[in-house]
């Protein structure tokens, strides 16, 4: 009898010190599993695109709908660069267009004067962070676009006459980044040449156009003596526009 109960002692010693190694590892394999088993967070969403109203001015009467119209298929968003990131993209920019020399007669399709243009398609790493944050803004995903960015250097004294841009050449999204100045973008209806509706675009912000605006409305870039918005004379001087498009429609 003595010997069974000496057994039964020294059993129930080593179960408690099996129990007492397998506690922590038992503890921790509870945790992996609840952890692996806890529901997935989701990512926050994109905030949606916010336009800045206070940079339109409607110089003519214009009905409460096509203004709310106008607001969604032209956007401008301001400070979307740094002053560090206008400062990479223009030694990019610059480093190419340097070679160009400025054009003071009309150029082919008869629309800007006081210019050089080129396109670049290689940027370094960090400038294209910045492109790409301005291709997913602007397009949808799945849409086809130019991969070349157009550099368009506008002299203190050049300027872009109304036009439409040619369906023949890019889609039905146009998005420009705004360097080194300030300018008035006037939006004109085509066929009826109103309402007028002038577009403060500020350095380093970001524009995006769609839709009415694209191919409803002529658009240009005043020339420095008529740069007024709201009454007050915008200090324009030589500006450089990057800008992207999608491919045309194949209809």
């Amino acid at each position: 009898m003595l010997i069974v109960q000496a057994i039964m002692r020294l059993f129930d010693v080593h179960s408690r010190r099996f129990e007492t190694i397998l506690q922590p590892r038992n503890a921790a394999l509870a945790y992996f599993r609840s952890e692996s088993t806890s529901p997935e967070i989701d990512e926050p969403e994109s905030p949606p695109i916010k336009n800045s109203p206070g940079n339109f001015e409607f110089v003519s009467q214009c009905p409460p709908e096509l203004r709310e119209q106008i607001l969604l298929d032209f956007v401008v968003i301001d400070d979307f660069l740094s002053e560090a990131e206008e400062r990479s993209l223009l030694e990019e920019a610059e480093s190419q267009i340097a070679r160009v020399r400025y054009e003071n007669e009309e150029n082919w399709d008869n629309a800007i004067i006081g210019y050089r243009e080129t396109e670049r398609k290689n940027w370094n790493s960090e400038n294209k962070k910045i492109m790409k944050r301005v291709r997913d803004l602007a397009f949808p995903p799945g849409v086809s676009q130019l991969v070349n960015v157009h550099i368009l250097d506008l002299a203190k004294d050049g300027y872009i006459k109304p036009h439409v841009d040619s369906i023949r050449f890019c889609g039905d999204t146009i998005a420009g980044l705004s360097l080194l100045s300030p300018a008035v973008l006037r939006l004109v209806q085509e066929a009826q040449k109103d309402p007028v509706i002038d577009v403060l675009l500020k350095r380093r912000s970001l524009y995006i156009m769609k839709g009415i605006a694209r191919y409803n409305y002529t658009h240009e870039i005043l020339r420095e003596s008529q740069s007024v918005f709201k009454g007050e004379v915008v200090e324009r001087d030589r500006r450089i526009s990057l800008i992207f498009r999608n491919e045309p429609d194949e209809d």
